[in-house]
């Protein structure tokens, strides 16, 4: 497939798969020849939030695209950002959700014709030149940063267990930060967008090689996609590749300038011309790339993190930059985010791990939580006995208005058999009590005995 422009011709071909272990796919891609513009977004969140999150990136991404500039490359990527949150404020089942995304768009700066690369979150862009495969983006995540500042290395960061936190995406906040580079297109160069399904499975080196071996776009995005899902699949991929297949003899008009002047690479070829107001004297194929923020892009300005050009008054008023969320920030506000979640998380578990036995009305009931609850989590109600409150016995009245702690439903159950067992007991016992005996007859009365009268003797 092919896309054309006043200067560049554009070749491209894409692959998606939802991998081995993931039952939906939450990748999408754009691709709008049209208007010269590819994209690769990777959603996120719950139930099918991802999915819905990265769709509708790149659905308004390709609608905002509107005018061929960086700055409308930006605000393109800001208006799918609006699209994504209003969606999720919208439905609070999708409320939160996010998505990564990378693009590729074919713009016009100063009178001449530039690639803009922008990015936020994790989906690379590679470009492949010369032989050699250089990554484009700079990620956003909490492993990048640490390997930026030294604490980790690239090998660690592969397998660090926190290498899914991402430090920036679209969605959930109603305002993003996108990083945007330039580089010339010259004939030959190939652009990869990816998500991170691609490259956590297939190291570069297989990366390049696919590049070196396969000529058409379409079939080299297949070839990635496949080699991603035989190395594991455990995440979706997907995976887009743009071929500059004419750059309007732009490479001829360089070779032919640096020719005079000796300046051929090593391969031959003429050096590459950055966009001047991105990358004045970084060669856009190496590392050492600038990178613009939203905010600087008034029109352009540029921060490449030299030393020499860290204090404001030193810059024409054009290219003072404005200060930067330095990865420290990112680091504390992540760590910062851990420590409250997992205080948040412990004082819920803690306020819900426990039953009770408590009154509810006038009934003995069985609660789940702490009596009086804890913080903003309320006991809630499980179940009502049938046993009333001027049933149970005086001992026990006072510790079940306070409420008995239980460890488990069965025990609260068991408790309140036990008291209901007692109040029984006594009822019964008060019931014998109050039983009448029988009357007792008294024996009849008994006459006085008269003793007989005295014999008198005959006389003699």
């Amino acid at each position: 497939m092919t896309g054309l422009s006043d200067r560049t011709a554009l070749r491209w071909g894409g692959a998606t798969d939802v991998g081995r272990v993931r039952t939906s796919n939450q990748d999408n891609y754009l691709a709008r020849q049209d208007k010269g513009i590819w994209a690769v977004a990777d959603g996120m969140g719950g139930h099918n939030g991802g999915e819905i999150a990265s769709q509708i990136a790149c659905q308004m991404l390709g609608e905002a695209f509107a005018e061929p500039t960086v700055e409308g490359l930006v605000d393109a990527i800001e208006a799918a950002n609006a699209a994504v949150h209003r969606a999720g404020a919208d439905d609070p089942q999708l409320t939160g959700m996010g998505t990564t995304v990378v693009a590729l768009a074919v713009v016009e700066h100063e009178g001449d014709e530039v690639l803009a690369i922008a990015n936020v979150g994790d989906s690379r862009c590679y470009r492949y030149a010369a032989g050699e495969l250089d990554q484009v983006t700079t990620d956003h995540s909490l492993v990048a940063d640490l390997v930026r500042e030294g604490s980790l290395s690239p090998e660690e960061a592969a397998v660090h267990p926190q290498r899914n936190i991402v430090t920036r995406v679209l969605g959930p906040q109603d305002e993003v930060r996108v990083d945007v580079f330039a580089v010339d297109p010259h004939d030959g160069d190939r652009f990869v967008l990816c998500s991170d399904g691609l490259f956590s499975e297939v190291p570069e080196p297989a990366i390049a090689a696919v590049l070196a071996t396969t000529e058409d776009p379409e079939e080299a995005a297949h070839e990635l996609v496949r080699l991603a899902v035989d190395g594991g699949g455990r995440d979706n991929v997907t995976v887009v590749v743009v071929d500059v297949v004419g750059d309007g003899g732009r490479a001829a008009e360089a070779s032919a300038a640096l020719a005079r002047d000796g300046g051929l690479t090593a391969e031959g070829r003429p050096e590459p011309r950055p966009s001047p107001a991105y990358a004045p004297e970084a060669d856009p194929r190496r590392r050492a790339r600038r990178r613009t923020d939203t905010a600087e892009l008034e029109p352009v300005v540029t921060d490449d993190g030299d030393d020499d050009l860290d204090d404001d008054e030193d810059r024409p008023p054009r290219h003072r930059k404005r200060r930067r969320v330095t990865w420290r920030v990112v680091l504390f506000t992540v760590l910062l985010l851990v420590v409250v979640g997992g205080a948040v998380a412990t004082i819920h578990w803690y306020g819900t791990s426990a039953y009770y036995v408590g009154f509810d009305g006038d009934r003995v009931a069985i609660f789940k939580g702490r009596p009086g609850g804890v913080l903003w989590v309320d006991p809630e109600l499980v179940e009502r006995s049938d046993l009333e409150r001027d049933r149970v016995p005086r001992s026990r009245v006072a510790d079940i208005e306070a409420g008995i702690e239980q460890s488990s439903l069965s025990d609260a159950r068991r408790y309140v058999a036990n008291v209901t067992e007692q109040a029984d007991e006594l009822e019964q016992r008060r019931a014998a009590t109050t039983t009448t005996a029988p009357p007792t007859t008294a024996p009849p009365a008994t006459a006085p005995t008269t003793a007989p009268p005295p014999t008198t003797a005959p006389p003699g």
